[in-house]
């Protein structure tokens, strides 16, 4: 007879219009049985959870949207995303009980995943922590490497200019520039967060949006030849005034719109003409399409991070009952750093 066990949860209580509050979500207690059962088909594993990243795409998956990239979440279910977790049951040869695994997981104590496809296994050592995985080691880290070096095809001595910099992807792909020998400087909504790029990240400047009343002026101040390499996170006005200051054949990877995603009308964008003007390459991505390139990225950056030439920052949150105000927290800046939440350390 097999085990069964308590399993707190975070349930999406119904579709979300605006911006998200910790109310739209609930904490649940259910139980789960720790073996696979026969009907649970030959490629699924039970995994317990230890560490939950959030992200900000999952506010679309919160709302009901059609056509999307990624479903959205099921109201009355536990919401998903990515999440290191520990084998506790297998019928898949491949993974075995005790396997360290990253992927696309539950906001609960134990999941049962019946695909591992999309399921990366972890070959961890004690030089890194485990969380890493939900960020630097895993899908942000990966969407950096990917949008920086395959998107922007940068060249040393280009200037770079990085959006919401200091969040789990901008603080990476800023770090991979300077290590290029690029100009850099990001954008960020705190003067903690400033600091931080400047003395933690080693940008070469940096500055606070929303003490800037005059986006254009701002980017002409610490870019006055141009900006040959733009990498996106937030849309609104902060690209329309990029937009203004690209260089010509500059390059921009849209990696995400954050300034959107709480909006019931998105807004237009102004200034495309410069796309024409300056023969600008401006390009969206998802990481899933470069997934391929996960074992690249990691002898790149596992030597940089043992060499200390890597930094890294989480804003860490303790237990699966804080994760509903650490993902809120994404969309108001509260974070500093990749958000992670740990619901059990390995």
């Amino acid at each position: 007879m097999a085990e069964e066990v308590s399993n707190k949860q975070i349930i999406l209580k119904e579709y979300v219009k605006g911006f998200p509050k910790e109310s739209d979500m609930i904490l649940k207690t259910s139980t789960i049985k720790l073996k696979i059962q026969e009907d649970d088909c030959n490629d699924a594993v039970l995994v317990k959870n230890l560490y939950l990243s959030c992200d900000p795409y999952m506010r679309s998956r919160m709302s009901n949207i059609v056509g999307s990239y990624v479903d959205s979440f099921t109201p009355g279910s536990a919401i998903t995303g990515y999440g290191v977790g520990r084998v506790v049951d297998s019928s898949n040869p491949n993974f075995k009980n005790g396997d360290l695994i990253w992927g696309i997981t539950g906001w609960e104590d134990y999941t049962l995943i019946k695909s591992t496809q999309g399921l990366f296994k972890i070959q961890h050592s004690d030089d890194v922590p485990l969380s890493y995985y939900t960020g630097l080691l895993g899908m942000a880290g990966t969407t950096a490497y990917c949008g920086f070096y395959e998107v922007c095809s940068p060249k040393k001595g280009e200037t770079v200019f990085i959006s919401a910099a200091s969040g789990a992807v901008g603080q990476l792909v800023g770090q991979f520039a300077k290590l290029l020998g690029c100009y850099v400087v990001g954008s960020a909504g705190t003067k903690e967060k400033v600091d931080l790029l400047k003395k933690k990240f080693g940008f070469d400047d940096a500055f606070n949006y929303k003490e800037e009343p005059d986006l254009d002026a701002a980017l002409k101040r610490y870019f006055p030849d141009g900006i040959d390499v733009y990498f996106e996170n937030v849309g609104g006005k902060m690209l329309e005034a990029v937009l203004l200051n690209m260089r010509v054949h500059g390059r921009i990877a849209v990696c995400g719109m954050i300034s959107q995603y709480n909006l019931e009308q998105p807004e237009g964008v102004s200034n495309l003409f410069c796309l024409i003007t300056k023969r600008i390459r401006m390009e969206g991505f998802l990481v899933f399409d470069y997934y391929h390139l996960y074992p690249k990225y990691l002898e790149m950056v596992m030597p940089l991070i043992k060499q200390g030439k890597i930094s890294y920052v989480e804003d860490v949150a303790e237990g699966l009952e804080s994760a509903p105000a650490a993902l809120v927290g994404l969309f108001s800046g509260r974070n500093v750093g990749k958000s992670v939440v740990v619901v059990a350390r390995g």
